[in-house]
């Protein structure tokens, strides 16, 4: 509800904005009067000077404005053919094709045509079409007060109903533009939010997959020996909790941007993964039962925060089919950073996952979204000696090599 001051402000600005409008009219008529040679130079300056007052009232209440501009415009028009006529009869003079009045209509034509322009750009078509229809039937009826004739009569017709067209299309054409404009804000809005939660998503999965699975692992080694080796079960515990803690404080960091908490709020999201926290994730695999071997090649170096985050994803993704699903005591990890790609690959000996028809599930359609989000490869399959594959090359900007 608007506070009374408000209220008082609106009213005093559309009371200045109508008399600002009706200003208009009576300077026009002014003009009209005492201008009684035709208009050039100055003259038409003085004749179009008054239609800035009218400008508040189009802004503000454009179909009021243009009523108001063709009612002055066909009594302007009317007027200065009748005073024309006036003034050159008691001299003794033959009016020269109604040359003020003509003058006079064309001037407010071009105003009319312009409003009609700016309500097609801002109302709707039916609106625009119907002032548009209203405006040029004034225009023309005007016409008959300063042309003669038959075939002068409908030049002027042509004339007008050409520039009102013309003023019409435009408007329209920046009213489409402008709603084109705003539905691919929207759809790109939309995809922002799509491509936000698929990330999320990914992350959740790729954090809590991998958690689990070895929580599974180690619960169930430790259910095996709690009798006959309660030291191991004290270890398969320890790792089922330094994981737990591990995976939920990674979700309270994500919940915690995702609620956009102020830093001085909560404790600090820290940083995403990257490749040099492997060895945290090969550690926690091997306290999993499986062994992971690291071969790094080519020259190690900073690369963007996508391409990191991606690639340990993939590699932590890659390695928690192995322990959910090969089989297999251990896998070998390859990252090769060459000059502009970042090669990836993750190979076993188990089974693979051609015996689990759901065993790939989200997983590889995760790994194979992140890599061609950044444009780059991904496979994954068994291997024709046995066990299982999984490869991804990530491109590197050129500016980082």
């Amino acid at each position: 509800m608007k506070a009374p001051l408000d209220t008082l402000r609106s009213l005093l600005v559309e009371i200045l904005t109508w008399c600002s409008g009706i200003a208009y009219v009576v300077l026009l008529y002014v003009v009209v009067l005492n201008t009684g040679r035709e208009l050039t130079g100055m003259r038409l300056l003085l004749a179009l000077s008054p239609s800035v007052l009218l400008l508040p009232l189009v802004l503000r209440r454009p179909l009021p404005a243009l009523v108001l501009l063709l009612t002055a415009s066909f009594a302007a028009t009317v007027s200065a053919d009748s005073a024309m006529a006036a003034g050159q009869g008691a001299m003794g003079i033959v009016p020269p094709a109604h040359t003020q009045a003509w003058q006079i209509a064309y001037l407010q034509a071009v105003l009319t045509d312009l409003i009609v322009g700016w309500i097609a750009a801002t109302r709707s078509r039916l609106t625009a079409t119907v002032a548009a229809l209203a405006a040029l039937g004034m225009q023309i009826g005007g016409a008959s007060y300063h042309r003669e004739g038959t075939s002068s009569f409908l030049t002027a017709s042509a004339f007008l109903a050409l520039m009102m067209v013309t003023a019409w299309t435009v408007g329209y054409s920046a009213r489409e533009r402008r709603q084109h404009t705003a539905t691919l804000r929207a759809r790109v809005a939309e995809q922002a939010v799509t491509a936000e939660r698929l990330r999320i998503a990914r992350e959740l999965h790729d954090m809590v997959a991998h958690s689990i699975g070895v929580i599974a692992i180690q619960a169930g080694m430790g259910r095996r020996v709690i009798d006959t080796q309660p030291s191991e079960a004290r270890n398969a515990l320890a790792a089922i909790e330094d994981t737990s803690r591990d995976t939920l404080a990674g979700l309270r960091r994500m919940l915690g941007a995702l609620r956009e908490a102020d830093p001085g709020d909560g404790a600090p999201l820290g940083p995403v993964p990257a490749l040099a926290d492997l060895g945290a994730l090969v550690q926690r695999t091997q306290d999993a039962g499986v062994r992971v071997d690291i071969d790094w090649r080519g020259e190690r170096r900073p690369l963007p925060p996508e391409i990191e985050l991606s690639a340990y994803r993939i590699i932590q993704e890659a390695i928690t089919n192995v322990v959910r699903h090969s089989g297999a005591d251990a896998c070998r990890v390859t990252v090769d950073c060459r000059e502009d790609d970042l090669s990836i690959e993750i190979t076993d000996e188990g089974c693979g996952l051609s015996g689990l028809p759901g065993a790939a599930g989200y997983g590889q359609t995760g790994m194979r979204e992140r890599a061609a989000l950044l444009q780059g490869d991904f496979t994954a399959g068994p291997r024709p000696e046995g066990g299982f594959r999984v490869a991804a090359r990530l491109p590197v900007p050129a500016a980082v090599t």
